[in-house]
């Protein structure tokens, strides 16, 4: 156990039997009261937000997280097959870890898992990812000048906005954050 002095931000702490990361550790000595220590977590599962005054000699328990690459190789259900890129050993991820940009990712892409002793706490792909058009509508001659945009969908079967000179068969450049089209891959 760790007293609440040891706690920086960006760790991962044990609270009230959930995991939550730091985002906000604060030192307040206020007047001619104690000092404490004011958190701001967030739980990794449901990503609740939680406030906390810890008291200077407070023990919490800080956990010990993995963070390493891994190749996504399948889907497989309500799990993503990943691969250790060092010992090529696999760990089935749950889909809900990704979030929306699980929509994004297709076979041999890199991503980053963290564990927490053989339990995975936070997923996240990468910010952005090269896919190839898969249909759109052909764009009309004269229409290229204004910035409207029209709907294509992509390799992975997601439907995004593109401008309009975009074409089948030309690979696009797209933010898994947002879903929105970046550039145009040549």
């Amino acid at each position: 156990m760790a007293k609440a002095s040891d706690i920086k931000n960006g760790n991962i702490l044990r609270f009230n039997g959930e995991l939550v990361a730091v985002e906000e550790f604060i030192h307040r000595t206020p007047g001619n009261l104690r000092a404490f220590y004011q958190a701001r977590m967030r739980n990794v599962k449901s990503g609740k937000l939680v406030e906390y005054r810890f008291r200077t000699d407070e023990e919490v328990e800080i956990c010990r997280v993995e963070t390493n690459d891994y190749q996504y190789l399948y889907p497989d259900g309500e799990f993503f097959v990943v691969m250790d890129n060092t010992s090529f050993e696999q760990f089935n991820i749950p889909k809900q870890l990704f979030g929306d940009a699980a929509k994004f990712l297709k076979e041999g892409m890199n991503v980053i898992i963290a564990f927490e002793s053989d339990e995975p706490i936070m997923a996240q792909a990468p910010t952005s990812v090269e896919l190839e058009i898969t249909y759109t509508e052909p764009a009309v001659k004269g229409d290229t000048s204004t910035n409207a945009t029209k709907y294509a969908t992509v390799e992975t079967g997601v439907e995004i906005r593109v401008p309009l000179f975009i074409n089948q068969g030309e690979k696009v450049r797209v933010d898994t954050r947002t879903g929105d089209y970046i550039e145009r891959v040549k």
